[in-house]
This record gives C-alpha cells, structure tokens and sequence, in this order.
C-alpha cells in the first residue's frame, strides 16, 4: 500500500509520516514538499491514501485534490490544515476529499481517521523481494516501545540532562522503566546494597549516558512486537548477539581507559539491519504473504546490510559511529584507528574467536594481552 504526504513543513511531515507508517503493516509512504513534485508522483505512481496541507510555496493542495479527482473519484484524500474555518472547510469538501483536519493535530484522531479510510482498501502482494525492495525507499519503523531516533536525539544533548528530566520523560514507558531498574539493582550497579525503586534513581544510578544505551537496547529489541514465531525467535537471537558484543566492546575499552558507552552503542546497533528487515518480513507476513522453510533466515542475511544503511541514514548516525559498526565486520587493512580495532576485536572475542590468531593481533596492536582484566557491568 501506497501512501502520499504534500507538506512543506519537515517536522510536521515526519510527524504524518510516522502516523500513516503505523496504519498497517508495509504501508510505504512518500513525502513531497511542494505541490509540483506532488503532481509529477500522482502522475507517475498509484497512490491508495493522499493526506495534504492546503498552503504550499509553489500552490496548493487543493490544486492536488484538483488533478486527482478529475481522475480518480475513489481515493482517499485528507486535508490536513491550519485553516479553520467554515467557509475552507466546505470550499474543501466541494472537490470530495474524504476528511478535514484542523492544526493544530489531534494524533488520535488522525490515526482513527485515516484507519477508517483505509479499513475497505485492499492490494496486490507483491514477492518477498519487491516488497522487501519496496520498503527500502521508505521510512523503516521498528515495532518497539521506544524510538531510537528519539533516543539519538537525547544522546546529542546527553551532557545538559539531568536523571529527573529522562525520569519524567520515560516514566509512562512499563518496558524502559523495569529495564533500567533491573540494571540498576544488578550486582554490578548496587552501591549501598540497599534496592532502587524508582526510575529517577534508576537513572541517577546508571548516569545519563548508560541509562541512553539500556533505552537503545531496548528500540532495537523487536522480538516481542514480531507476530511470527520463527522471526520472533530469529529477532531473539540477534539481539542476544549485539548484547553480546557491547558487552565485549564495553570491556575492551575499560582495559583501554577509554569512556565504553560509544563502543557500547556501536555493538547494539551492529544488527540494526537485521532487526530493520524481521520486522519488514513480518509485515509481509501479517499482509498474507507466505515463506519457504528457511526462506527467513536467508533473506535476513541477504537484505541485512541495505536495511542497516537505510536506517544509518534515517536516524543521521555520525560518520564517526558508522564506521565503528563497519569495522565489526570488515577492517580495512591498513587502518590504524584505535576505535576500528576495538570493535573488531570485540567482535571477534563475542563470536568465541579470543584464541584466534587475527583477534590476538589486534590485542597486541591495541596494547591489551590476557592478564588485563576489568568487571564489566550487564546490558
């Protein structure tokens, strides 16, 4: 399913955007900024939902719902605006749009709105790898409790948060509340031996930057939001595998006296593009598309690394983190950044390979031999 957003207004598209991309599962959605490139797209894609502002620099979006009614009687057509009043309204509902929703957005209503619209419309499925290909171009959402760019957002002004600000803002989330409080009482993080029982003290106790990465880990965890049993148990075990290798990382770079929380958040992302393409897959599958035996497996490795650059680019990550996620992987051969061969070790030691002859070179590069120790505290 196809889904058109005409709005000039970056936050307030993204904000459509992200309500429309949780109507359904694999409902792809395109932005257009201005009304010329939202005709050229009407005229070269099939669209099953339009929502549009009525002001735009270059026209309107009643011009829009012009061109597409003069066409199409049948498509849904919103018209979000500022423009309240009764004379717009009706000016509006003359070219048959099917909703009026006044500024500022009532989120609720919206998505009741558009749920209604979208409740008799049905589609083709395409192949796995079309609507894998599909997804691509679109915003990815994983299906967590918390959002991960929202967490990036938090990590950028990390240093001007306070314990009480993150408490406050997380106190409605059941799931990052028991998590930070479970690390908090952990042997590694109980100080007076005494248990934390609210979620401020949780993140006064773990400080600011770790409770961040234990909110991180838990917007990449999408296994108890995947309906399918077999990519809910391969989900399971990737993150299993990223907890793994921040811890890793977190321990090499206490060796190093290096601050561990960015080794930390490049390990959690490490299998970002896994979990981006479980959750694509399994909105494949709730669509009514089927799957071969071992069909999932195969195209999670396959489609992986797109899905993970996608998501890279989505959430703005710095070139700085990306190439300490690349560097878990592949390490260019003349690279001599400290940070390149910490993860590469790390996730060598996280694969079971501590003995193997490339993960002990790296260690005598980074200065670290087997008689350097440091408690690690749990992800």
């Amino acid at each position: 399913m196809n889904a058109l957003i005409l709005e000039d207004d970056d936050l307030f598209a993204e904000l459509l955007e992200t309500v429309i991309a949780g109507l359904r599962p694999g409902i792809r959605v395109t932005v257009a900024s201005g009304f010329q490139e939202a005709a050229r797209l009407v005229r070269e894609q099939s669209f099953n939902l339009v929502v549009t502002d009525w002001n735009l620099p270059d026209g309107s979006g009643l011009d829009l719902v012009k061109q597409i009614r003069a066409e199409d009687m049948q498509l849904p057509i919103v018209i979000v605006s500022g423009r309240a009043d009764r004379e717009s309204v009706l000016r509006a509902a003359h070219y048959g749009i099917n909703g009026y929703i006044t500024k500022p957005l009532d989120v609720r209503l919206l998505h009741k709105r558009l749920s209604e619209l979208l409740a008799d419309v049905d589609e083709v499925l395409p192949s796995v790898e079309d609507f894998l290909s599909a997804a691509l171009e679109h915003v990815v959402q994983l299906p967590t409790e918390v959002d991960a760019a929202e967490i990036f957002q938090l990590q950028e002004r990390q240093a001007d948060l306070s314990a009480a600000q993150l408490a406050e803002r997380w106190r409605e989330l059941p799931g990052l509340s028991a998590r930070l409080l479970d690390v908090a009482n952990s042997t590694s993080f109980r100080r007076s031996g005494e248990a934390v029982e609210h979620l401020r003290d949780a993140v006064s106790s773990l400080g600011v930057a770790m409770a961040l990465n234990q909110a991180l880990a838990l917007a990449l965890d999408v296994s108890g939001r995947v309906q399918h049993a077999e990519l809910a148990g391969l989900a399971r075990q990737y993150h299993d595998k990223a907890l793994t290798l921040a811890k890793a990382a977190q321990s090499l770079a206490l060796k190093m006296k290096k601050t561990p929380v960015l080794y930390q958040q490049a390990g959690l992302l490490s299998r970002l593009g896994e979990m981006a393409a479980i959750k694509v897959l399994d909105d494949y599958l709730a669509l009514g598309g089927q799957l071969q035996d071992g069909q999932p497996e195969r195209l999670i490795q396959q489609w992986a690394q797109p899905f993970g650059n996608r998501l890279k680019v989505q959430w703005r990550l710095p070139l700085g983190l990306r190439e300490l996620i690349g560097a878990v992987y592949v390490l260019p051969s003349n690279s001599t950044r400290e940070g390149s061969l910490l993860m590469r070790a790390a996730a060598l030691e996280a694969e079971g390979q501590a003995s193997a002859e490339e993960c002990q070179r790296l260690m005598r590069r980074l200065g670290l031999d087997d008689s350097t120790q440091q408690e690690v505290g749990p992800l």
